[in-house]
Formats: structure tokens, sequence, C-alpha cells
């Protein structure tokens, strides 16, 4: 009994050093992002033909946090994978630690990419709709708070999204799903992109359509992905038993 409890008191103390070491990666990337978020912050703004106005001097702050946060939470994807596997490392086989590892560096390109769809692509197809719905009849002026909102409310969602066809890669790989349980589900799994795709753009209807197709075809993919990584470890289930 002592002994079981010391494992656990072990395991415990394991786990508070990944933590501080995530936080400390996530304040660390926070500073840079700080440092560099007024030429950030410009960037998103060069090609604007107007200025942005503020209702009051803490929301300058809000925007340059937020811009600094995006930034920490993507140079922490990494750190928090790579601590993850180090954590669980022990309890997997070489074979899974081997696949593990190397998902790491994809769900950094693919938060990274989910961000720069939701820029490059849906912000502009949102934007330019709903600028031309009010067509000159009414005076435009936008805070900078809600401007950057509207912003993060296009592009983080995304960045997170887009793990989505890594997760499934990654539990296909070690037998904890299959893709035939995500055709099972697919009519679950859509109705609950459709929710997400609600919330996360303004209450209008060809806004939510715009950002549900993507969201239903990164699904597809992910079944896609799912199919080829379970026929690939199936072979090898097959060519193990055979020996």
């Amino acid at each position: 009994m002592q002994d079981k409890e010391q494992h656990v008191f072990e395991h415990l103390g394991e786990l508070r050093r990944r933590i501080i070491m995530v936080a400390f990666a996530f304040l660390l990337f926070f500073i840079i992002g700080f440092i560099y978020v007024k030429d950030i912050y410009s960037w998103f703004v060069r090609d604007l033909d107007f200025k942005l106005t503020v209702l009051g001097p803490s929301d300058m702050i809000w925007i340059y946090m937020s811009l600094a946060g995006v930034l920490a939470i993507a140079g922490t994807i990494p750190v928090l994978a790579f601590e993850i596997w180090l954590f669980v490392r022990p309890a997997l086989t070489e074979r899974e630690r081997r696949i593990t590892l190397n998902y790491i560096p994809a769900l950094f390109l693919l938060f990274i990419a989910g961000l720069c769809f939701g820029y490059f692509i849906i912000f502009p197809m949102v934007y330019n709709f709903l600028m031309d719905i009010t067509d000159n009849m009414v005076t435009t002026t936008f805070t900078a708070e809600n401007f950057f909102k509207f912003i993060l409310h296009m592009t983080v969602p995304f960045g997170l999204l887009f793990e989505l066809p890594v997760v499934v890669m990654f539990l296909t790989s070690i037998g904890i799903i299959n893709p035939y349980v995500l055709t099972k589900i697919r009519k679950y799994a859509y109705f609950v992109l459709v929710v997400v795709a609600v919330v996360i753009t303004p209450p209008e209807i060809t806004s939510d359509i715009l950002v549900s197709i993507p969201l239903l075809l990164l699904y597809e993919i992910s079944i896609s992905l799912s199919k080829i990584v379970y026929k690939k470890r199936q072979r090898k289930i097959q060519a193990e038993n055979a020996f």
C-alpha cells in the first residue's frame, strides 16, 4: 500500500513538473508576443482605409494581450504536446512512442494552417459580405476591440479545429477509434460542427454556412485519413501475427 501511494506521489510530482514547463513556455512566448505586439497590430491594420477607434484606454491593453496570447498559444502547442509525450512515454510501446512523437510537429503546423485559413479565406468572405449588405446606407465605425474580436473569432477556432485530422490519425493509429466509428457518428459530428460554426460567427445565416462547409469537409478529410492509417495498422497486425 505504501509503495502504491509513493508511486502515485511520484506521478503527481512528474505531472507538476510538466505543467510548470508548459506554463513557463506560455509565459515566455507571451512576453515575446507582447514585445512585438505593435508590429503585429500594424500588420493586421495595414490594408484598412480607415482608422480604428477605441472607447477607453483599456481597449488597447485587451487587444495587445489577445494578440500576444494567440502567439503564445501557437508557440506552446508543440511544447505542450512534447511534455504530454514525455509524461505518458513510460506507458507506451516503442512503436507507439515513435508514432506519437511524429505527430507533434503536425499539431503546430496545422494550428498555423488553421489560423491562416481563417484569416485569409473565411475572414475576407464574411467581412466583405457584412460590409456589402450595408450598401453605404449607414456610416460604419469600427472600434479596435470589436474589430480584433471579429478577427479572433474567425481564426482561433479554425486553428484548434484544424488539429482534428492529427488527433483522429493518432487515435486510429493506437486503436482507440476507427473510420467505421467516425462514419457511424457522422450525423452527430455534423450537428456539433454546425453548432460550433453558429457560435463563432456573427448571427447571420450566410456566415454560418460559409464557416460550416469547411468544418464538414475537415471531418470528411479526417475520416479519409483515418481509413489510410487504419488499413496500415491492420496490415502491420496481420504481418506480426503471421510470425
